[in-house]
Order: C-alpha cells, then structure tokens, then sequence
C-alpha cells in the first residue's frame, strides 16, 4: 500500500498576531505568509492590525508600515518601481497573482487581506520566491535580435506595420505572475517553458529585424 506523506515544513502554522496601535480607528487584518529556512521551522501565517490612515491605498504601502512600524525590520519581500513596470513586487495576494504596488488592499474581499509568495516556487524568504529557474529559461531563449542579414550603417528601419505585431508583446515585465499561475508549468517547470518565456520568445521570433 503506498502511503503519502507531506514534505518537511509543508505545513503552515498560526503565527502571531500583532495589534494595530492604541487609537487607530480605521484598521483591517493583513494575513502574511511567513518562512526562514534557516530556522528549520515550519512556516506560518502572522497577523498584522494595520493602520490605514497611516499608510497608503496599496498593498505595497501597507506592508511598508509592516516593516517600517510593526514587524521592524524583520518582514522579506521585493520592491523598486513602485510603478508596475519592475515586476519586482509579485505576490499572491487575496488568491490572486498580482503587483503589490499596483493592487490596492480595497480590492481584495473579506476582512483579511491575505499575502503569500508567488505560488509552486521555493521561497527563498517570506514573500520572496526563489526565480532562478524562471530567468535561467529566459535566458535560454537567447532574447536579443538574430539575424543573418548584414547590420546597417544606421537604424534597423521597420515599417509601421512590421512594427505593430510587437503591440502586446513586448510589455511583458517578467513578473512571473502568468508561469506561476500556470497548472503546466507546476507540474512541468524543468521542460515547459511557461507563458511568459514563450511570448517573449514569439515578441523576438516575429521581429522582422
């Protein structure tokens, strides 16, 4: 008889529970997945009471005031932009894989804002998940122009009807949040590539430089 049995640190614990301050009115739970594996402890889930009124309308913003003013400096996540442009920030937030600078913690239902790391992927700390594999395969594709043509003295020219196939192409930021939503790329991340490597890949394929 096979028996199955859960991984090592599978299993998410209740963590702890911070309080919002003393005289905040205007507060709601952030749920926040939570894992050291340097500690060898099993992961858990931290409640944080925050203070809407002292933070600002994103997700980004409210785990900000997390490790700026409650959980300081121990909470582990990515940012740069702030803009949606960077990808840097991706995280499953509420179920759904999203930029935390550009989803506002209003959007997300319920009476806890739940924050884990991307989905299917090693965590490397808290909210940070481990992407190697994710850019190892971009860079398989070899993402730059080839072309057996003689290179110009000048510009590439492209005509402007060459060039609108590249519309919807080439605003992939590399989020991750596509692949890591992908049930194929679970259960096949060493062969399938993934949405997001594959359409960069066509955005290079039908460059007509």
């Amino acid at each position: 008889m096979v028996e199955l049995t859960l991984p090592r640190n599978s299993k998410v614990q209740s963590g702890k529970h911070w309080p919002a301050p003393a005289g905040a009115k205007n507060t709601r739970a952030f749920k926040v997945y939570r894992y050291d594996p340097e500690t060898g402890l099993n992961p858990r889930w931290d409640t944080y009471d925050v203070d809407l009124d002292a933070c600002g309308p994103m997700v980004l913003d409210a785990l900000l005031y997390i490790k700026n003013s409650i959980d300081r400096p121990t909470l582990a996540f990515r940012r740069s932009c702030r803009e949606g442009v960077c990808g840097s920030c991706a995280m499953n937030i509420g179920g759904r894989n999203t930029l935390a600078c550009t989803h506002g913690h209003a959007e997300t239902p319920g009476k806890a804002v739940q924050i884990s790391p991307l989905p299917h992927l090693p965590v490397v700390k808290d909210l940070i998940p481990d992407l190697t594999l994710f850019y190892a395969q971009y860079a398989s594709i070899e993402p730059w122009l080839h072309t057996d043509t003689p290179e110009p003295q000048s510009e590439w020219l492209q005509s402007t009807e060459d060039r609108a196939k590249l519309d919807g192409l080439y605003e992939c930021i590399l989020c991750a949040c596509c692949s890591t939503s992908c049930p194929s790329y679970w259960w096949n991340g060493d062969k399938y590539l993934g949405p997001a490597v594959l359409l960069h890949a066509y955005r290079w394929l039908i460059d007509s430089r």
